[in-house]
């Protein structure tokens, strides 16, 4: 994806990796069951989309305080993701390897947010 970076948090690749997730997420909660449209997929779309918006939402002025308060949201944002993605595996809606691929980027992108948090 190309970003216009014209807002602050846009140069961020903690925000185009977590955009990046949001829409990998959406595509793979369509193959969920029409059952899970409005539970585990509405819920596990709502996550991934909530950890970007987070992140902008934080860089937009604000003092560090909240900043970090933000990226906090974004970092248990991601938890939710993992515990969905599990539900998902569980219910034999994803594949192992999905699960696993969705997984190490979630948690890739959670040490990412966690090291940015740290050096602000």
């Amino acid at each position: 994806m190309e970003y216009k970076k014209g807002f602050k948090f846009e140069k961020l690749i903690i925000w185009q990796r977590a955009m990046e997730l949001g829409e990998e997420i959406n595509t793979m909660s369509e193959k969920f069951p029409k059952k899970e449209v409005y539970n585990l997929s509405s819920q596990i779309c709502r996550a991934a989309d909530s950890v970007a918006l987070n992140i902008s939402e934080g860089s937009i002025v604000q003092s560090k305080p909240e900043y970090k308060k933000f990226l906090g949201y974004s970092i248990r944002s991601l938890a939710e993701v993992i515990s969905c993605l599990y539900k998902a595996k569980f219910r034999k809606y994803i594949a192992e390897e999905i699960f696993h691929t969705q997984y190490d980027f979630c948690y890739n992108l959670m040490n990412m947010i966690i090291a940015f948090r740290n050096k602000i």
